[in-house]
């Protein structure tokens, strides 16, 4: 079993997913098939069980013409966390990895930082002592990290790093490190008329550079957290300038929030992994008439991923797991429901 680094509790809020040649009637044969497989499973990374029978049951009622449950195409909206649901969280956001390698890459033009916390302890690898900075050092380390810069130069600096980094564990760029079965899921919905929205406590400006290319999903159709600009003329170019000022929280009772400002409808099915997604959950799920869905991702594969929940400083999982049994959620038990967690599984 891989362990999890364990850090002191971070509040989410402080840091605003060739075969070689063979005959052409094989390779007709082979080609059909696969065909006819994907055609026949939507879900082919999912066992086949009570989770996936729940997906499949959903789609079917709320896209049936003239049926009881049948959901207007422009009324067919889904919304789903980032972190943890559709790539990993451990062991730790990957956006406050971005930070910590900023830090270290900016460090050359600021030797003070050497001796200066909470920047010393990133530069040294102090995960402790970053901890004990606590939420003013984080606070901090954002606001150097993400700020002061126009939305250009954001965009480009979150796009070189995603092409270099990798995650220690896998070896592999992050963008590669998301989920299979999620993959799946969004894509299906799609086919069905649903739209699609991520609806993340990750930083918004983070994610919509590549979330177009990974997910599927533009960045028009991406809420998440923001700090405030600034419009400006630079050099006779109108530009947007990143201050470091938190905007909005798109985290917990910020999602529904997020929700209603952005995309202006209520969403009929909602996909999350931690208590940070409980809000969304219930904002998509209760009160509402006609058939609705909501679906946790549990990480119990420490073999494969990660296994973690209640405990956790990264994507804690309590809360809503147990309100998940009362308003008949579905539970992904990630080692059950998924044939393979990464494409390179």
């Amino acid at each position: 079993m891989k362990p999890i680094i364990r850090l002191p509790a971070i509040d989410r809020r402080v840091l605003l997913s060739s075969l070689a040649m063979l005959p052409v009637l094989s390779v007709s044969l082979r080609s059909n098939s696969a065909m006819a497989q994907a055609q026949s499973d939507p879900l082919p990374s999912w066992n086949d069980g009570a989770t996936k029978a729940s997906i499949l049951d959903f789609v079917a009622r709320v896209t049936t013409q003239d049926g009881p449950y049948f959901v207007p195409v422009d009324q067919r909206i889904a919304t789903f966390d980032n972190d943890g649901t559709l790539w990993i969280e451990q062991p730790m956001y990957i956006q406050l990895a971005f930070a910590l390698d900023r830090v270290k890459a900016m460090a050359p033009m600021h030797p003070e930082w050497k001796t200066k916390q909470p920047f010393a302890a990133v530069l040294d690898n102090d995960l402790k002592a970053l901890a004990a900075s606590g939420e003013k050092g984080l606070v901090e380390i954002i606001a150097v990290t993400h700020a002061d810069m126009t939305t250009a130069e954001f965009e480009k600096i979150v796009t070189d790093w995603l092409a270099t980094a990798r995650d220690r564990r896998f070896k592999r760029p992050y963008t590669e490190l998301v989920y299979q079965p999620m993959l799946e899921l969004l894509a299906y919905l799609r086919a069905s008329g649903f739209k699609t929205f991520i609806v993340s406590g990750g930083g918004i400006e983070f994610m919509r550079p590549w979330t177009e290319r990974i997910y599927g999903i533009p960045p028009e159709q991406v809420v998440g957290s923001s700090i405030k600009t600034r419009f400006e003329i630079k050099d006779g170019a109108p530009t947007l300038f990143r201050l470091p000022d938190v905007n909005f929280i798109d985290d917990k009772a910020g999602k529904p929030i997020g929700i209603n400002s952005h995309i202006g409808r209520r969403p009929i099915a909602a996909f999350g992994n931690s208590d940070g997604d409980l809000e969304m959950l219930q904002w998509a799920t209760l009160g509402a008439s006609g058939a609705r869905f909501g679906l946790i991702v549990h990480h119990t594969d420490a073999e494969r991923e990660y296994a973690y929940d209640r405990d956790s400083h990264f994507g804690k999982l309590d809360v809503a797991l147990d309100a998940a049994a009362v308003n008949k959620w579905a539970v992904v038990d990630m080692k059950k429901d998924w044939k393979r967690i990464f494409a390179f599984d």
